[in-house]
């Protein structure tokens, strides 16, 4: 509707119903009339023509009432639009009702125009509409050329919107530059801009026209701002769609140009299957982004070049790799117990450890994986305890064998830049697996080497670190790959040639070795079994007797693990499996007596006794990397001027034991019946058997001074007595390592008593129970507690004299 009209209508409702603009001598009371009021979501304001829904039942009521008299209502907006409360505001606005169109029986259309502001000032009558007392509020108009600056800019600033807004009719530019009133033109702008219904409000309760015209302005000014960055906006997105359909016309337009060459249909093929793939392939976004842009780069190279080769592997790689693709964890702790239980004879300690990571996972779904490192013998399933625990938890098992790696490129790959470059061998293990959250084991991590081409072991610090390794960079690659889904597991025979910060990375769980009756049982039920099935026999073709198996583990086998006790069955079951290939059909059962004849002579006999009966040998403990073993000690002596020769390969560390010990000899001579100038007159040789084998530490300490208390006493040990523990100049016992290993050594070799330091009893709850029940142990602190034990006396002075 033209402005001029909207004035004059005004006027002309506000003369018919209103009181006119209150003057000094007229009193405040007569501006005060009674109007009903229509609830409204939209704020109205004067001047404004707007239509409204009405479908209430009261308010249905209200029009039939006005529209039969002077149409006059009073528009209030609702404080929140979308509750159901309707709480009105106090300020609203006086319209006359222009038109009503009914569009269905319970729903009317009008169209109202607002006439000036009002002030509630009471609710007269609740139902079946609101009728309330209002007051016309007048504008506190001040006429200054501030007002006229600001009606002058928002202007202005009311065309930029016109112009970034299409949705707004272009008629509005005329009619607010015929709008000379301020506070009209105040209330058309503000109508027509999209603010909040609480500013819209604020707006509409603003009496004094200069601050309601510098709300405006800063409406306006935040309205273009807002329009002209979302024209910049669409103008880049529209830049960008622009770009990608030129990219099409000259992709096309190669196609062409390598038709002509008669290069371009295998090319173009390999290139739109790359593309393919890569659309299928579900890729982290950075990743997505780098394959692009190599896709991009291999389809400008000539086939021909050397580079074309280069990223078409890279892209392969990128495509194979398992970034999104994971299998998910089977969280029943019962089917896992059955299944280590099944697999793994013992190791309670590592099943108990396995089943404690999976209920922190059924607890805890996305905690990082573990780095386990389990630390054992050889043969006692520290590789094959890694394949349970990955069918446990239903994830894929992939290993790779770190022993001799010695370049950094075998774990971090080589540069692209490089000839026949490729990802180091985490990342290719992952691409064979096809999956990211594999159960991954690093065998004999102990025994990485270190060369010019660098030192792998730092290179695993990041691989094996769970705060670092969700960021692995691959040199192959220069994209990070998360590793931290992976259970890493490594293994490893000893944990000295470990490089101390890798070490501190992994949970070392200890795996011992095998006593005779667990070497039985693992026999009976796990081995005899598989060499079976691996021989093509069957349980009825071949049975063994408990006593022919631990002969075969007594006489053919001295190990930790068990690995060489199948081998031995395994020999059994091929001369077996020989006769019933010849024809033979009778069952056979091996006996104690038939071992020799499947297996030859035995490998190994009793020598404990036969070593110990000439006085000078005493019985050790060692700790190896397969294991414990027995320690002979021999000392002889001969005329000579008092030297001390050591051989056997020994270190530096047992050759300053073996000094102590004839030290602290001479200086308890006197003690023991010793001549104290025989020192003078003999050479003294010192030899530990096996001389190429090197030997080094501190545990022998104790074992050389009971050799050479045999030796100057003439006294042979006890051949049922080993012993450990390192010695100090005053006679002290000092705690030494691998105990567990050395008791577990005495067992097999047939001792029945032990020497240890009392500081190392702690360490025999890690024994294995049956060796605990059939061993005694001597816990010592001085060497006086274990020289009688050694030699059968009770006490060490008595020693002294006694000849055998």
């Amino acid at each position: 509707m033209p402005e001029k009209e909207t004035i004059e209508k005004k006027a002309e409702e506000k003369k018919k119903n209103l009181p006119a603009k209150a003057e000094s001598e007229e009193p405040i009371e007569e501006s005060i009339k009674e109007l009903p009021i229509i609830p409204s979501e939209i704020v109205l304001f004067p001047h404004m023509v707007t239509p409204l829904m009405i479908h209430e039942p009261g308010l249905l009521q209200l029009l039939d009432d006005v529209l039969s008299g002077d149409r006059m209502v009073a528009v209030v907006a609702v404080k929140e639009p979308k509750s159901e409360s309707k709480e009105l505001y106090r300020i609203g606005t006086a319209a006359v009702i222009l038109k009503a169109t009914r569009l269905e029986p319970d729903q009317v259309r009008v169209m109202v125009q607002g006439l000036s502001r009002i002030e509630i000032k009471e609710i007269v009558d609740k139902g079946p509409y609101l009728v309330a007392r209002v007051r016309v509020l007048e504008d506190y108009v001040t006429h200054d050329v501030e007002i006229e600056a600001l009606a002058s800019n928002i202007r202005i600033l009311f065309n930029k919107v016109l112009e970034l807004s299409p949705q707004l009719p272009g008629e509005l530019k005329t009619l607010v530059l015929n709008i000379d009133e301020p506070g009209a033109l105040a209330d058309l702008v503000i109508s027509h801009l999209n603010v909040p219904h609480e500013e819209k409000q604020k707006i509409l309760e603003t009496l004094d026209l200069k601050e309601r015209l510098q709300k405006i302005h800063q409406a306006l000014t935040r309205q273009v701002e807002i329009l002209e960055l979302g024209q910049k906006i669409q103008a880049e997105v529209r830049g960008r769609m622009e770009k990608a359909q030129r990219e099409y016309f000259l992709r096309e337009q190669l196609k062409v140009i390598r038709k002509e060459l008669g290069e371009a249909e295998g090319i173009e093929a390999e290139i739109e299957e790359l593309r393919e793939k890569l659309a299928k392939k579900k890729l982290p976004d950075y990743v997505r982004e780098e394959a692009e842009k190599e896709l991009r780069k291999l389809a400008r190279v000539h086939p021909s070049s050397a580079e074309y080769t280069v990223i078409r592997n890279y892209l392969d790689w990128i495509l194979e790799l398992p970034w999104c693709e994971s299998t998910e964890d089977h969280l029943d702790l019962k089917r896992a117990r059955e299944i280590l239980d099944r697999d793994h004879y013992d190791l309670q300690k590592v099943k108990k450890r396995i089943l404690e990571y999976l209920a922190v996972r059924k607890l805890k779904p996305d905690m990082k994986g573990p780095i386990l490192c389990f630390v054992g013998p050889p043969g006692v399933g520290k590789t094959s305890l890694g394949r349970s625990i990955a069918k446990a938890l239903g994830r894929k098992f992939l290993r790779i064998s770190l022993g001799g790696v010695r370049d950094e490129a075998e774990i971090r790959g080589h540069r692209r830049t490089y000839v026949g470059a490729m990802p180091g061998r985490i990342i290719q293990g992952l691409r064979r697996v096809g999956v990211n959250n594999p159960v991954f084991m690093l065998d004999e991590i102990d025994k990485l080497g270190t060369d010019f081409r660098g030192d792998p072991a730092s290179a695993l610090l990041e691989v094996l670190d769970p705060e670092q390794n969700q960021n692995f960079s691959d040199h192959y690659l220069e994209i990070p790959f998360d590793l931290s889904k992976i259970i890493f597991i490594a293994t490893a025979n000893m944990l000295d040639t470990i490089p101390a910060p890798l070490l501190d990375r992994m949970e070392v769980i200890e795996i011992p070795g095998y006593t005779e009756e667990d070497k039985l049982r693992i026999a009976k039920y796990y081995l005899v079994p598989r060499q079976l099935e691996a021989h093509g026999l069957t349980k009825q073709q071949l049975k063994f007797t408990d006593r022919a198996l631990m002969q075969i583990i007594r006489y053919y086998t001295r190990e930790a693990g068990v690995r060489n006790l199948e081998r031995e069955i395994g020999a059994v079951c091929r001369a077996v499996a020989m006769e019933f290939a010849e024809g033979r059909t009778e069952p056979v059962k091996v006996r104690m007596r038939d071992v020799e004849k499947f297996l030859g002579p035995p490998k190994y006999l009793p020598e404990v006794a036969e070593r110990v009966k000439v006085p000078g040998v005493a019985i050790g403990l060692a700790w190896t990397p397969v294991g414990g073993e027995l320690l002979f000690i021999e000392a002889t002596k001969m005329k000579g001027s008092g030297r001390l020769i050591l051989t056997g390969k020994l270190g530096e560390v047992m050759r300053e034991s073996a000094e102590a010990a004839l030290s602290f000899l001479r200086s308890r001579s006197k003690d023991l019946g010793i001549d104290e100038d025989i020192f003078q007159k003999v050479d003294i040789h010192v030899h530990v058997p096996a001389g190429a084998v090197p030997k080094d530490g501190p545990s022998a300490g104790i074992t050389i001074l009971a050799a050479l208390v045999s030796l100057f006493t003439e006294r042979t040990v006890r051949h049922d007595v080993a012993m450990t523990g390192e010695i100090t100049l005053r006679g002290l016992v000092l705690p030494v390592g691998g105990i567990k290993e050395k008791v577990l050594a005495a067992k097999r070799a047939g001792i029945k008593e032990v020497i240890i330091p009392k500081l190392n009893e702690k360490d025999l709850v890690d024994v294995p129970k049956e060796a605990r029940e059939k061993l005694t142990f001597h816990p010592v602190s001085r060497v006086e507690e274990a020289l009688p034990i050694v030699f059968g006396v009770k006490k060490i002075k008595d020693l002294k004299g006694a000849k055998k």
